[in-house]
């Protein structure tokens, strides 16, 4: 496994060390709290258990889509101002100058927190207790894109199916960034026609 250790975005220690994190934080927060909130939800007995399983997998499949519209219409903003500019590059522009910094692979936990504890009480407000499965699919949803987001910059593509996120990934860091902008899967690429070109089709656009 190589890496790189990407540039200072802030002069001031503390914002620079908050911009950094650990792949085992993050995963352990977010995987932590889908699990303690669908231990509760089974415990207290708060839905029919079946129930809370259809919802943790609409939780899941709901993040697939945020993830999707997050990463092409917020971390991929078009720099038209100098606002613009450092804030797509503070988020995301800064990933694609150093797709190899491991410790820039994932939000921060402070800001992760933050966001995750805005959607709990949203989720909850507009679903009641079903808000709490639901929260707990899309945590987890979030997590496991980090996994898959940190596994395809820090290691190589395996020799098996999974092998096409590697490649799905590294045509949008290093062809097309326009295009490819699922990570976790390729399904909202499809949706939206994001999918990029053959590579036939790229050789022969050089």
């Amino acid at each position: 496994m190589s890496t790189e250790r990407s540039s200072t975005l802030f002069n001031n220690r503390f914002l620079e060390a908050l911009t950094r994190t650990h792949i085992a934080i993050p995963l352990t927060i977010f995987y932590g709290f889908a699990a303690a909130l669908i231990g509760y939800s089974l415990y207290a007995g708060l839905i029919a258990p079946w129930a809370n399983v259809w919802l943790v997998l609409a939780g899941f499949a709901f993040f697939t889509l945020v993830e999707y519209l997050v990463h092409r219409y917020l971390f991929h903003i078009d720099t038209d101002t100098p606002g613009k500019e450092r804030f797509q590059y503070l988020f995301h522009g800064v990933h694609h100058d150093h797709p190899r910094d491991t410790s820039r692979l994932a939000m921060p936990p402070v800001v992760s927190v933050l966001v995750a504890s805005t959607l709990f009480l949203t989720y909850r407000l507009i679903m009641g207790v079903y808000g709490l499965p639901f929260t707990a699919g899309f945590m987890a949803g979030y997590a496991s894109y980090l996994c898959v987001h940190y596994a395809v910059h820090a290691f190589k593509p395996p020799r098996n199916f999974l092998r096409q996120l590697w490649a799905h990934h590294a045509i949008h860091h290093y062809q097309q960034p326009e295009a490819a902008f699922g990570v976790s899967s390729p399904f909202w690429d499809v949706v939206f026609r994001t999918m990029p070109e053959r590579k036939e089709k790229v050789k022969s656009a050089k």
